[in-house]
């Protein structure tokens, strides 16, 4: 994508329109109102308490919904603080899951057989998920598969297959699908489906071969271990290391573990049965038919090692069949004390702090352990634990130098999106190549990890700082380094203004050359914003409430406001004008360190 297309604004006749009145929502009304007329500098102002006792406040509000979601609207805000945290949960995880992203990627025509590209192109995943989190319906769900996405990991760059965007859809719809489900039966379709099993060798594995040496790929037992369920050290249920009589921490596993349970995955092979077709175009590729990705991985029996598996303290005794197999590695597996502990401070790390205290880790992991009713591994229950938890509710963490993260680069992009209503004016929402550039880049793009162990480690401790002499875990300061943090303030500038660049919009697949419908197909709606720039005072506060949560200090409000008020733009000004002033503060919030770090 040639992003650089937007460096420069365009005449003001290719900006103006006209822009339809919209009514003020009663709960911004009455936040206006707290803030007062006029543009000026000043105090910030605080926002209106709630009428009801009890009732969060708004910026209490907003701050669970930037937690549990992408974006916080005023409507949004308004349910929780009528419903409560805890039922307006509830009635999330209740809504059902809409149309699935495989079959979005169908509805957009990216399963044409007369494309030869599309057979094997990766952009309609990136189209796809970038819709996922921008504007699909069901946030809640969206936000949390996106967090299993990244421990339970699968980037679209290593994997080898026919139709390898359907591929990943298929594997998006199985974390969306479980999201509220139960652990074990996540653990095993993403074991079983197709993109996981090209991405770490589970796809072709064989038993061991004595004449040719052969043996069974570990590549899946290793990480299937160290990864997505029980880690490489024995864990307390608070996530701290259990220590031996030496006083060092004890490994879960040990290599025979590995290679024995290797012995599990094997025979498993890309479900054929569905059958091929050759393409009608030069050179007339033999394709699997697309419907194979909804498949998981079949087993060939034949191809399974009838070996005894000794692992974790488990046996399953030779020539025990595949399936069974499977089921009984998979609960022992899930039965681990680690568990609770290792997922569950993985999600709270992905969701509100970087560095959660041992006691927040163990209520999340008493509520994997045992939902209230005696199940295990019911997702919703270590949603709710994480989310409505004092730690993450709580005003104490707000002023916590200890509790928070850097909000991840996708984050910000989709919570920019959501703020401000972004569409895409064609609807294919052509993202591809949007978040990779030297020069304007947010060095992350969604379901592309550079490997197994995510975009950054868990236990990421930045080096020479304060975060460091505490020994304090901050994993997404692994992307910052100069430059992508030049890079971020870049790609802000080029997108706030008037959107996204794309390249022929309307067409399913790039074409190599520029076209005449080149330009911001995916464009934000800054109509609501434009009616308040003769407040500029009133802008920034409604910025810090969407954006913040309200935590915007009174200096970095005082600042903003101060700058913008360089504008002197009042109610008459153009739509053009508007428009970059509105920019300018969402740039000045988005870039600032209150922003950065989230509560």
């Amino acid at each position: 994508m040639e992003s650089a297309q937007n460096d420069t604004i365009p005449p003001k006749e290719q900006q103006d329109r006209t822009l339809p009145e919209l009514a003020i929502p009663l709960g911004l009304a009455a936040f206006l109102a707290s803030c007062g007329g006029g543009g000026g500098s000043g105090s910030a102002p605080t926002p209106s308490p709630p009428t009801v006792p009890g009732q969060p406040t708004q910026a209490e509000a907003a701050r669970m919904l930037l937690h549990a979601q992408y974006g916080a609207s005023y409507d949004d805000i308004a349910k929780v603080q009528a419903q409560g945290f805890s039922a307006w949960l509830d009635s999330q995880i209740a809504t059902p899951m809409g149309q699935t992203a495989w079959q979005w990627l169908q509805s957009k025509g990216y399963d044409l057989i007369s494309k030869d590209e599309l057979f094997f192109s990766d952009q309609p995943c990136s189209y796809m998920v970038w819709y996922q989190m921008m504007a699909s319906p069901d946030q809640v769900r969206k936000r949390f598969a996106l967090a299993l996405s990244e421990f339970f990991v699968v980037s679209i760059q290593g994997i080898q297959l026919n139709w390898p965007s359907f591929a990943m859809a298929r594997y998006w719809d199985i974390l969306c699908s479980n999201a509220f489900g139960n652990f074990r039966q996540l653990l095993e379709e993403v074991t079983l489906c197709q993109a996981m099993g090209s991405f770490l060798n589970t796809q072709g594995n064989q038993k061991a071969d004595p004449r040719t040496g052969r043996v069974p790929d570990e590549n899946y037992a290793r990480e299937v271990m160290q990864l997505f369920s029980i880690g490489l050290l024995q864990l307390n249920l608070d996530g701290t290391p259990k220590l031996g009589s030496n006083g060092q921490p004890l490994e879960t596993y040990t290599q025979s573990d590995v290679s024995n349970l290797a012995r599990v995955f094997t025979g498993y092979e890309i479900n054929e049965s569905v059958g091929r077709f050759t393409s009608p175009r030069p050179p007339n590729y033999t394709v699997l038919k697309l419907e194979y990705t909804l498949s998981p991985l079949a087993l060939n029996t034949n191809r399974h090692s009838p070996e005894a598996k000794v692992f974790l303290g488990t046996t399953i005794p030779e020539n025990t069949d595949g399936t069974t197999s499977l089921k009984i590695a998979l609960d022992t597996l899930f039965n681990h004390p680690n568990v609770g502990p290792f997922f569950g401070r993985q999600m709270i790390q992905r969701l509100v702090t970087s560095n959660p205290s041992p006691a927040y880790v163990s209520r999340v992991a008493s509520a994997f352990n045992n939902n209230g009713k005696g199940v295990r591994g019911d997702l919703a229950a270590v949603l709710r634990a994480i989310l409505l938890d004092e730690e993450a509710t709580g005003s104490a963490s707000l002023s916590s130098n200890s509790f928070g993260k850097l909000r991840e680069p996708m984050i910000r992009i989709a919570q920019w999106a959501r703020t401000f209503k972004v569409t895409s004016a064609k609807g294919t929402w052509k993202m591809q190549g949007s978040t990779y550039s030297a020069r304007e880049s947010i060095a992350q793009n969604p379901l592309t990890a550079p490997s197994v162990f995510n975009f950054f480690r868990p236990g990421y401790v930045p080096p020479s700082s304060p975060l460091s002499a505490a020994g304090a875990t901050a994993p997404e300061f692994q992307l910052v380094n100069e430059s992508t943090v030049a890079s971020y303030i870049n790609y802000l500038q080029n997108i706030l203004y008037q959107g996204i660049w794309v390249r022929a919009p309307e067409l399913v697949i790039n074409p190599m050359d520029p076209t005449s419908t080149d330009g911001q197909d995916i464009a934000p709606d800054y109509s609501f914003e434009f009616k308040l720039v003769g407040n500029t005072t009133a802008l920034v506060q409604h910025l810090n409430l969407l954006l913040c949560a309200g935590q915007l200090s009174n200096d970095t409000v005082n600042l903003i406001v101060n700058a913008l008020s360089q504008d002197q733009i009042n109610d008459a000004a153009s739509d053009s004008f508007k428009r970059i002033h509105v920019a300018r503060a969402i740039m000045f919030v988005m870039s600032s360190a209150d922003y950065l770090v989230q509560r």
